[in-house]
């Protein structure tokens, strides 16, 4: 259980450097490699991990010019963002500090205030 979440806090510091660097497909495979082999688990926290996935997909979709399928890879994200609430692991703060960071990324990719200041939610389900 130990390498497992050290596993985990290792792939999301690498797919924050790459949200951070704008290599929004890189920070895709950073999560996707270890959310893969258990992409059947009946497990919230895997779900989230599907989220996360999408959101960088959704970024990368905006970078090649692709608003369309963006905002489908989004719609996916926050299909799966509400678990953050009801999830149980260590890791929670950490999911909790990645989703702000996506949401504040969203808005500057789209060109929105940041959802922290104008008081709107990015996902309209939570």
């Amino acid at each position: 259980m130990a390498q497992e979440s050290a596993g985990i806090t290792e792939a999301f510091a690498a797919f924050v450097r790459s949200l951070n660097e704008g290599r929004y497909y890189d920070a895709h495979e950073d999560v996707e490699a270890m959310w893969y082999p258990r992409r059947f688990d009946d497990d919230d926290e895997v779900r989230l991990w599907k989220g996360f996935i999408n959101a960088a997909v959704s970024f990368e979709l905006i970078k090649r010019g692709r608003p369309g399928p963006s905002l489908r890879a989004w719609g996916n994200y926050c299909k799966y963002r509400p678990l953050i609430g009801g999830v149980v692991t260590e890791h929670k703060e950490l999911y909790v500090r990645i989703a702000d960071i996506i949401e504040q990324l969203d808005s500057r990719l789209r060109g929105k205030e940041p959802h922290i200041l104008t008081g709107e939610t990015p996902c309209p389900n939570f």
